[in-house]
Parts: C-alpha cells; structure tokens; sequence
C-alpha cells in the first residue's frame, strides 16, 4: 500500500538541467463562483515551484521555465461567500492537472474549472489518453480507499486490512498497465512519465531497465530521466541475490554499528520511522517474527528515518512498539544516509540476509516474514 496510502512517507527528488521557457494562457468562463485567483503547483531545477495571479475579465497567465515535459497543479481559489465561510476546495471540480512543455499553452475551463481544454501540449493530449485508460481503475482506487478511511475510523482492524489488500492489488494492476502502455508508447513525450510510474519505488531492474533504454536519447537526458537512472543502478546493487552493501551508522546510544558485524547470522535490515503510521501498524508483525526466531540465528537492525532533533520520539516509539533489537540513525529525515545508498523511496521497507550477508528476500510484510523465516530456521 506503498503509493496510495504511504504518501506521506515518499521520497521525490531530481536534478536540474538547461531549462526553457512556458507561457500559460488561461480562461475561466460560466463559473457558478467568482474565480479571484489561480494558484499553479510543479516542480523544475530540484524545487518546487509555486505561483499565483488574479484573473481579468476571466482570463489569466503563468509564465515560467522547465527542463521537460512536467506536470503542474493548478487550483482555483473563490471569492467569500455570504457566510463568511471560505470555499474548501474539491477534487474535479477546482483542480486541473496539466501536463506543461516549453511554449505556449492555452487552457479554458468552462463551468467548473477542473473542466479543463488544453492546447498547446503533446505531453498532456498523451496525459489525456493514459488518464483514460486509467480511469477506472481509478476509481475502485478511490472506493477502497475511501472503505480504508472509513474502516480506520471506526477501528475496524479486519475491513482495514481487506481494503488495504484491495488497495496492493489495484497497485500492482496500476503499475502493470503503466508498464504495457510504456511498451506501446515508446516514442511518446509521456513514455519517461509511465515508465517512472511502473518503476514505483520499489524497481524491478530486469523489467524497467530495458523500457527506459528504449525511449528516445532526448528523454534519456531528462532531470527525472536521470534521477531514475540512478534509482535502477541503486536497485541493482539491492536486487535479490547482490551482496548488501556494507554501511555504518549510530545506535540510540551514539555508539557505530556496522552492517558487516551481523554476519554469520540470517539479518533483517529494517527502514521505518516513529512519525510513519504504517511503520509502526507494522511493527507488531515484525516484533512477533523476532520472538518466534531469536533464538535460532536471527536477529534485526532498524535504520530509522526519524528527523533532526527528533530523537526522543524515535526513542519513545523503539519502547512503545518493545522493538527490542539494535537500531541505529542519523536523524537526517528522508537524507539518511544509509536510505540514500540504498535507495529507499518509501517506508516501511525491508531487506533480508543471509549469514553471508547476501540478499535473499525484499519488502517482507504482515505474515510474509514470518512464514519466509520458517522455510529457513526451522528443522
């Protein structure tokens, strides 16, 4: 439930390179509410970009410089109502999402601004054909998650877990029709965009490594094109079978711990922090992994994600979760080090070794572990 429900535990980075100029031409028409303002969201040079006009006499512009086709948010803010209560902004209806490229672009809404014609962007007539396509998986997307929400609200612990299934099933049919479409669009302005989408955070290298070779070399020197680049390298040095790199990083009590002093003993190298809720919705599963096999060989080594300044709450949630193991950190947030060099993307993740410090299993969650520790401790 990586890409749906763990947003707030995602890492998104990128590089900057020559950047080239856009100009946004906008138009709102036959609103029910006065428009009073447009905000625009997108990310270009490594930093997220924002800005804001007032519409006159109903239209508008943005103008501002990218380094590839990138998509941008726009968001349409209304004048206050009678009632002093100010308009909450809904989905469909007051966002308009937009694939930019370098030059002129115009949009219009009509009606309600998320009604949205755009002209101008080959990347965003190919984002309209993949939206299509996805619509409705989308929407059983939006169902399960709106059954999580529900269920997690009422603290029902069995509809929570078979929403969350429901939830990694639709992922993996996601990422599975952003891949086949890839395969047939190779030539698009869009194809980096779908390949990077069914790259997800956990990349299967012998499946998007020859995709991403095959779109065109002018993508291929993309910022995002090249931040993937070396996610695939990073996922090849953490593919089942490659030895784990070895790393050192502190314990709780400021004392290095080496990853190569496990060995000789199967290891399971934990990412998580105390501020991810799924992390610690996990812990239970990993903490009765850990009782059943302690004693037969196996052990663990947490590498939080915690913030700077934040060790006291990685400390408190170590006790309250009775995560009774070594754990180590840098309190570096999504810049630790060791998630770095192993390319973490999203937490929780998990890689398992074997004695020779080789990796032998990926991503082990809810009974997985332990059922994947039975095949290999018990007689």
């Amino acid at each position: 439930m990586k890409r749906n429900l763990v947003l707030v535990c995602l890492l998104i980075s990128a590089a900057g390179m020559g950047q080239k100029s856009f100009t946004v031409k906008g138009s709102v028409s036959n609103m029910s509410k006065p428009v009073t303002k447009v905000l625009i969201y997108y990310r270009a040079d490594s930093k997220n970009i924002s800005d804001s006009v007032e519409p006159v006499n109903g239209a508008y512009t943005f103008t501002g410089k990218i380094d590839e086709p990138t998509q941008a948010t726009l968001l349409a803010k209304y004048a206050m109502p009678a009632d002093g209560k100010p308009v909450r902004p809904v989905s469909g209806r007051d966002f308009a999402t937009v694939f930019l490229e370098p030059g002129t672009i115009q949009i219009s809404s009509v009606d309600s601004f998320g009604n949205v014609t755009v002209k101008g962007s080959k990347a965003n007539d190919e984002y309209i054909k993949l939206t299509n396509l996805m619509k409705p998986l989308n929407a059983q997307v939006r169902d399960a998650s709106a059954a999580y929400s529900k269920a997690a609200a009422a603290k029902d612990e069995p509809a929570r877990k078979a929403a969350e299934a429901v939830i990694d099933s639709l992922d993996n049919v996601s990422r599975e029709m952003y891949g086949s479409w890839a395969r047939n669009n190779l030539q698009s302005p869009l194809a980096l965009y779908a390949i990077t989408q069914y790259a997800g955070w956990a990349i299967d290298v012998d499946a998007v490594e020859p995709l991403f070779k095959q779109i065109p070399a002018e993508q291929r020197e993309y910022a995002s094109a090249k931040t993937l680049a070396a996610n695939i390298e990073i996922a090849r040095k953490t593919k089942i079978g490659a030895m784990a790199m070895d790393f050192t990083q502190e314990d709780t009590l400021g004392v290095p711990v080496k990853l190569s002093s496990f060995r000789g003993k199967y290891l399971l190298v934990d990412f998580w922090a105390s501020w991810c809720g799924p992390c610690r919705r996990e812990n239970p599963n990993v903490v009765k992994a850990f009782n059943e096999f302690k004693d037969k060989n196996f052990t663990i080594l947490s590498v939080s994600l915690d913030r700077p300044g934040a060790k006291e709450q990685w400390i408190d949630a170590i006790h309250k979760d009775n995560l009774t193991w070594t754990h180590v950190s840098d309190l570096k947030f999504w810049q630790n080090g060791v998630a770095q060099q192993y390319g973490i993307q999203a937490i929780p993740q998990n890689l398992l070794l074997d004695p020779s410090g080789k990796i032998i299993a990926k991503n082990l969650n809810g009974e997985q572990l332990e059922k994947k520790l039975a095949t290999l401790l018990h007689p």
